[in-house]
């Protein structure tokens, strides 16, 4: 006879009865994991103060930038300035050598003077003086030396002696060294022979009774 329904293995009955809800396990949709690292990135996100604090130190820096970019362009243009000046002052020196020998030969007068004391006047606002004179510690940075004198007890260091041209400077600029003649100081050994003469005594005349008695 064949069994019915009810008498079905009940085995079987439970694998069937299974298998449904395995089926809709395998159709629900996986779940999406969250992303790693999205709590730190948020947390990694610059706050309000730190944002201020780098601008600040943006606008610090172009500052500091722009200040050292001008004194650079102030430079410049000081430094192009004064070679200008230095040229034109340069192109002057003849005519003042000319003015001074006229003086030293007394052919300043009239209107002459008075031209020639407009024009030491205008050059000494530009910063232009002379140097060279007798007396002065010789100076190879200031002086050319063409002549040497010999030696003189009267100067402690080589010094100038006579002055064949008068040298111009502006500052610490040189425009024109002073040409001149140098004297060097007494060595020891002179100074010492000089010393020696001065205290050597003079030979004294006999007394006069005494020269008679020899004649007679």
């Amino acid at each position: 006879m064949t069994q019915g329904p009810e008498h079905s293995d009940p085995e079987h009955t439970e694998d069937v009865a299974a298998e449904p809800e395995g089926e809709a396990s395998q159709e629900q949709p996986p779940a999406t994991p969250a992303p790693e690292g999205s709590g730190s990135q948020e947390s990694a996100e610059p706050t309000a103060e730190q944002q201020l604090a780098e601008r600040t130190a943006d606008l610090q820096r172009l500052q500091a930038e722009y200040v050292n970019y001008k004194r650079r362009v102030d430079r410049d243009r000081e430094l192009v300035r004064a070679q200008g000046e230095a040229k034109v002052l340069e192109s002057l020196l003849t005519v003042l050598d000319d003015i001074a020998r006229a003086a030293q030969h007394e052919q300043l007068e009239g209107g002459f003077k008075a031209v020639a004391d407009s024009l030491q006047t205008a050059v000494a606002k530009h910063g232009l003086e002379t140097f060279g004179a007798k007396g002065d510690p010789f100076d190879p940075s200031l002086h050319e030396a063409v002549t040497h004198a010999g030696e003189s007890p009267d100067v402690e260091v080589t010094s100038v002696e006579l002055v064949m041209r008068t040298g111009f400077r502006v500052g610490d600029r040189v425009l024109r060294t002073a040409i001149v003649g140098v004297v060097d100081p007494a060595s020891p050994a002179a100074e010492g022979a000089e010393a020696g003469d001065a205290d050597e005594p003079t030979p004294e005349e006999p007394p006069a009774e005494e020269a008679g008695s020899e004649e007679s």
